[in-house]
């Protein structure tokens, strides 16, 4: 994600957007206009936990779906132009079997609520044993259907490795996003890559700078001060990003990591969590069918010209596919006070 002569970095923006308000359509109005995947999330939060259970972006339909459990609400999300869909699981169920999936406390195991399917979706790794897949079961078998458990190739890993890109004297990452405070310009970068507080080099061995900030585990965000000439500016590969925005299930965006560059997928889940394993547990995390390998770690998750997150770890890789998992960049530039330029 850089080369000796420039980094190239990307950012994002912090926040939900502001709701958006819709009038209730007469006999004699225009139709109503479709929501935004932020404005329907909005919503969403206004109905609660109890009547709603997630909302997603409907491709083939171009409209956000809001999934509700009552028909009240139901017709509040119509009203405000978004697609209502009756479901068994509110989220506030779903809610509880997060937390059961939490107390299980098992290495190699990740969970999101999927709002397509209704459910929380639990991935385990390779590494999880028979017994501990007996243990998870049974922590989470008072939600029934609710809760959904699958095995994955590989491990759920922190994509750290030695080689070239942006490098301590231990590991390799991926510079994220290039953002300043005034005068000052930072990158970045994932937490578990800035542990520690290490100094930062190019790979040709050229000083960047220090790291002044770091977040890992619960989150997984750091960031780095330049304090060298090299250069650096606000592109992810010819990209120019002007944005940031928060993710959105069905979201289409792209990941560039210095290991196995650019490729694409969606977002299926937010506020997922993944245990990688010796109390390194990461939460609030988007989940995405986005391939990544070793030292793609910290790279950028981005839509078009907005910057969406930073590559936290995942499973397999990009010759067989895996799952990806990305820190949201609102939640850091809000942290360091910083903004994309």
């Amino acid at each position: 994600m850089k080369s000796t002569r420039r980094i190239q970095l990307i950012a994002v923006t912090s926040g939900l957007l502001a709701a958006t308000a819709f009038a209730l359509p007469s006999a004699t109005a225009a139709p109503t206009p479709k929501a935004t995947p932020e404005a329907a999330a909005s919503v969403a939060s206004h109905l609660g936990a109890n009547a709603t259970a997630g909302t997603y972006y409907d491709s083939a339909s171009k409209t956000t779906v809001v999934n509700v459990t009552t028909q009240a609400a139901a017709d509040t999300v119509r009203a405000a132009g978004a697609t209502p869909r009756l479901v068994t699981h509110s989220a506030a169920q779903l809610a509880q079997a997060d937390s059961a999936a939490r107390s299980a406390d098992i290495a190699g195991s990740a969970w999101s609520v999927n709002p397509r399917t209704n459910t929380l979706d639990i991935n385990i790794d390779s590494r999880v044993t028979a017994a501990q897949l007996a243990q998870l079961r049974q922590s989470t078998a008072s939600y029934g259907d609710a809760v959904h458990i699958s095995r994955v190739s590989g491990t759920f890993s922190k994509l750290l490795s030695g080689g070239d890109s942006v490098q301590t004297t231990q590991w390799r990452c991926s510079v994220g996003f290039n953002v300043r405070s005034g005068s000052t310009y930072y990158f970045l970068t994932a937490g578990h890559c800035t542990e520690g507080s290490p100094a930062y080099y190019t790979s040709s061995g050229t000083y960047i700078g220090p790291t002044t900030g770091t977040s890992f585990p619960g989150n997984d965000y750091g960031i780095v001060r330049y304090d060298s000439s090299v250069a650096h500016d606000g592109t992810v590969g010819s990209q120019d990003i002007t944005s940031a925005a928060n993710a959105f299930v069905g979201e289409s965006v792209k990941r560039r990591g210095s290991t196995t560059g650019i490729h694409s997928g969606t977002v299926q889940g937010l506020n997922a969590t993944v245990n990688y394993g010796g109390g390194d547990v990461v939460s609030g995390l988007i989940r995405t069918n986005v391939c990544a390998e070793p030292g793609d770690s910290g790279g950028s998750l981005y839509d078009g010209a907005k910057a969406i997150g930073l590559t936290s770890g995942g499973s397999g890789n990009c010759s067989s596919g895996g799952t990806t998992y990305f820190q949201p960049v609102t939640e850091a530039l809000s942290a360091y006070g910083v903004s994309v330029f």
